[in-house]
């Protein structure tokens, strides 16, 4: 579940900012923050800071990813070697940022996808398709402007990679 911080915050002395502890607000690594206004004339909703996380672009994007028919996983092979057996695991749960890379930067992010696709689906449109829904998705949610999508398809799910030996027969007696 994606959060956001919002700090109320006071002028401290010697001009730094203070929460309302007392004590300084200190930015949240990987996160981006997008300053507010303090001040009991300015409007509600501008008044403090909201910090965005890395992880909240990075699982907004995956999501938004794996909804375009066509897509059939997400990351490379090891990472997805690993998450099937983790997602076997009793009580595991997938995970949504395999195979998202993300930049984010006060205004702005770029996102990298590592994509599989099912066999017979035409690349480039789901490509397309996955570049326009994360970058409507990243922007509604987190209101960070997406400079770019870069959509890399490490493999293709061909129809008969998991099914099984024709239940049971073989081609020799």
């Amino acid at each position: 579940m994606a959060t956001q911080e919002i700090t109320s915050k006071t002028a401290a002395p010697g001009g730094g900012e203070q929460g309302l502890t007392g004590a300084p607000h200190q930015a949240v690594p990987g996160s981006t923050t997008v300053p507010g206004r303090t001040g009991a004339t300015e409007p509600a909703a501008t008044r403090g800071k909201t910090s965005i996380a890395d992880v909240v672009v990075v699982k907004i994007a995956g999501t938004a990813a794996r909804e375009i028919p066509g897509v059939y996983d997400m990351g490379g092979g090891l990472s997805r070697t690993i998450g099937a057996v983790r997602d076997r695991v009793p009580g595991g749960r997938p995970n949504v940022g395999r195979g998202v890379k993300v930049e984010v930067g006060e205004r702005q992010t770029a996102i990298d996808l590592d994509i599989v696709v099912e066999y017979g689906v035409p690349i480039t449109d789901v490509a397309h398709d996955v570049r326009e829904n994360v970058i409507a998705a990243v922007e509604r949610i987190t209101g960070l402007e997406v400079v770019e999508v870069n959509v890399a398809v490490n493999d293709v799910r061909l129809p008969d990679d998991d099914s099984s030996d024709s239940a049971g027969e073989t081609r020799v007696e």
